[in-house]
């Protein structure tokens, strides 16, 4: 996880094509477990790419921005990281 000092977004790398929504905020500290991520998309708290995401395994690919709880978060192929 690295930070983008200009936006303040969170930069998550993926090693992967893709990776579960949830899984994205338990790996990035922004909830404390998969449970607790699952319980706050299911509850509507998630947005990806400016929509209401409610599909705790929604693939998040390159390119997609979420948004938790204030927080931004931009992916990224860890190739394409600095």
């Amino acid at each position: 996880m690295t930070t983008d000092e200009e936006s303040n977004a969170i930069i998550a790398e993926l090693e992967s094509e893709f990776v579960e929504l949830y899984k994205i905020l338990k790996f990035e500290g922004l909830t404390d477990s998969g449970g607790m991520a699952k319980q706050m998309i299911a509850d509507g708290r998630v947005s990806v790419n400016g929509e209401i995401e409610t599909r705790k395994r929604k693939k998040i690919i390159a390119g997609d921005k979420i948004i938790f709880s204030g927080q931004s978060i931009e992916v990224k192929n860890k190739t394409a990281c600095p």
